[in-house]
């Protein structure tokens, strides 16, 4: 297989992030009901680290998560893929858990993540695991955050076997992001993001992502989103089915919590 074959096989989350069960573990209301909550969307396209995954068609995802009063959290996020971006597969779901909490001003995240795809567990055409661990530690002060995720197995079946390079092993690929965000009037809220994403002893595949959302609040849990990202990812490389998945990409999208 050449590099270029697996350029659409990696890679998924949410469209703007992971489902807030961080968010809710420091909440402590006393209440069983507040430590569960549940999120659906519709988002016009789905880009997680600046690739798109449904080939800049529409993508309905949805979420449960747990967060206790103690900072412990679970939760699973689902959403539809392409089969031409995603290693011949239509669905994804990652389950995640670990710890958060405030401390003051700042906060601290750690955690695992797990990119499950239960139509296609290994790539397409080999037996090596296409299923994905990453392992994150986050530290925010006020509005500010940075967080480092690192892979546990190979990075979405990257070793010598499937890319036929003699590259080794892809375990230990790392991704470090910095992120802020800024409440304005009119309950509007403004969010950016700087990524920069290594695929161990394949280096050709490394990029750099950003990313600007400008997200306003309805109440009854209503969210509106409006998303621009880009990347300067190898195009020779990051391509599937003619399309360049780092492309700069607008998403609007409509989130409900409940």
């Amino acid at each position: 297989m050449k590099p270029g074959d697996l350029a659409g096989i990696l890679l998924a989350s949410a469209a703007i992030g992971l489902p807030t069960a961080t968010a809710r573990a420091d909440e402590g209301s006393g209440s069983t009901a507040s430590l569960f909550s549940a999120n659906v969307s519709l988002m016009s396209n789905y880009v997680f680290r600046g690739m798109t995954y449904t080939q800049n068609r529409p993508a309905l995802q949805g979420g449960f998560d747990y967060a206790g009063e103690n900072g412990l959290y679970v939760g699973v996020f689902g959403t539809n893929v392409s089969p031409k971006a995603i290693n011949e597969a239509g669905f994804e779901l990652d389950f995640y858990g670990g710890y958060a909490r405030s401390l003051g001003e700042w906060s601290i995240d750690v955690g695992l993540l797990q990119f499950y795809y239960p139509e296609k567990p290994r790539l397409a055409g080999t037996n090596e695991k296409y299923q994905t661990l990453e392992a994150y530690g986050a530290v925010g002060w006020r509005q500010y955050k940075i967080k480092y995720s690192t892979t546990l197995t190979d990075f979405f079946g990257f070793n010598s076997a499937s890319m036929g390079e003699g590259g080794g092993r892809s375990r230990g690929s790392g991704y470090l992001e910095l992120s802020a965000s800024f409440d304005l009037p009119q309950d509007l809220n403004l969010s950016m993001h700087v990524g920069r994403q290594w695929v161990r002893n394949y280096g050709d595949y490394d990029y750099t992502d950003w990313r600007a959302t400008l997200a306003r609040s309805f109440g009854a849990g209503w969210t509106a989103m409006l998303t621009y990202t880009g990347t300067n990812a190898d195009k020779s490389l990051w391509t599937a089915d003619g399309k360049r998945l780092g492309a700069t990409h607008w998403i609007v999208g409509l989130k409900r919590s409940f």
